[in-house]
């Protein structure tokens, strides 16, 4: 790729943003079109103007990786600060930390387990199985119980996926920690934080780069291909298609917003896995940044449903109908020219913040390399299938 290329980012999200520095900074002119009218995508963050707080528009982000030239690579744009991630769920009444950990089970069992005992106490519970667990209930009754699943688990996965946890691979659950010890971060990573200014702050810096044109409001137009050597696609795969051969299956949410004085719930993120409760979540923002100090405080309640037209999408759903879809996608995608599909929706695959800067900086390295050696452009940041 020779000094000079004209990149159409499509996307000024993450995946987007990355590139498009990754590519101005070695002398090619990017072109960031972006249909909504902020930059960061779904890790926008905005101040409440009537309290002030720092709100996480579509939903809470927190920063967590052991990869640490990423997280150089964030800090270089922004101060980080340091942030633990505590969840609480109300379940049956009562309030009990989450992941699953001992405290959890101790208080749910009325008892006073040590960690071995506590194993021992889970295992006796935990069903019997052959080979590997073919859906997420099994694979949760095997590690947990019936007990446990019903309480925590059940609930809330049917109403953030809309399906039973029986239909659901057994993948989905490795996200979802067991712990025989009283630590309730809910991460393990060596590298978490909040940027102390917010995502959109630090996108903004990271587009701040001669070589670069952002247009907000501005959707993709075929013709702006035409006008471009190259397009970086980090909107929904099936999207660049028109949907051709039907839509791949998202979750998507929907916010409740409502404000008070004070502190509302004491925790940033409180579960509600009973099935009669409407939604997922409630995030109280003030507490993802706890440097600060506010009068006021901003809530979401969260709800999760199919994702339709003109929706954002969220969850890919990845079920065995959306696999067969995709691999379809896939084999277009593969025969297309001077496109590559980038991020979260053009991979059809949900990633974390750390693994999509990854991503995006080993793509626009690979896109560099290959146009250096006369190869072909990658594809794909990564392989969706």
């Amino acid at each position: 790729m020779e000094a000079g290329v004209r990149v159409l980012v499509v996307g000024a999200g993450l995946s987007g943003a990355v590139i498009a520095r990754s590519l101005s900074e070695s002398g090619h002119r990017a072109t960031v079109v972006e249909a909504r009218p902020h930059i960061a995508g779904n890790c926008h963050t905005e101040r409440c103007p009537e309290t002030g707080v720092l709100v996480h528009r579509y939903g809470p982000h927190i920063f967590h990786t052991d990869d640490a030239e990423v997280w150089d690579y964030v800090n270089g744009f922004t101060r980080f600060r340091p942030y633990r991630h505590q969840v609480r769920t109300t379940a049956r009444g009562r309030v009990y930390a989450m992941p699953l950990n001992l405290h959890t089970i101790n208080q749910f069992f009325g008892a006073t387990l040590r960690p071995e005992e506590a194993r021992a106490h889970v295992a006796a519970r935990a069903e019997a199985g052959e080979g590997e667990a073919a859906s997420f209930e099994e694979q949760a009754l095997r590690m947990v119980g019936r007990e446990l699943y019903d309480a925590f688990l059940r609930g809330y996965t049917e109403k953030q996926w809309g399906v039973s946890p029986a239909k659901l691979p057994a993948s989905i659950l490795k996200r979802l920690p067991l712990r025989f010890s009283y630590d309730d971060n809910y991460f393990f990573h060596s590298f978490q934080g909040i940027p102390e200014e917010g995502y959109t702050a630090m996108v903004e810096r990271i587009l701040d780069a001669a070589g670069i044109e952002v247009h907000l409001e501005t959707a993709f137009a075929p013709e702006m291909a035409e006008r471009h050597d190259h397009v970086v696609w980090s909107g929904p795969l099936d999207e660049w298609f028109g949907h051709r051969l039907g839509r791949l299956g998202y979750r998507t949410l929907d916010f409740e917003a409502f404000r008070a004085e004070g502190d509302w719930q004491g925790c940033a993120v409180m579960n509600y896995p009973d099935p009669e409760v409407p939604f997922t979540r409630i995030t109280e923002h003030k507490h993802f940044a706890p440097w600060e100090e506010h009068a006021g405080t901003v809530c979401y309640r969260e709800y999760s449903r199919a994702c339709g037209p003109g929706d954002i999408p969220y969850y890919p759903i990845r079920l065995v109908a959306e696999k067969a879809l995709l691999a379809r996608y896939v084999e277009m995608a593969e025969a297309e020219e001077n496109v590559t599909f980038v991020g979260r929706l053009g991979t059809y695959r949900y990633i974390d913040m750390d693994v999509t800067i990854r991503e995006a900086l080993d793509t626009a390295r690979a896109m560099r390399d290959a146009a250096r050696a006369g190869d072909r452009l990658p594809r794909f940041s990564a392989a969706p299938l």
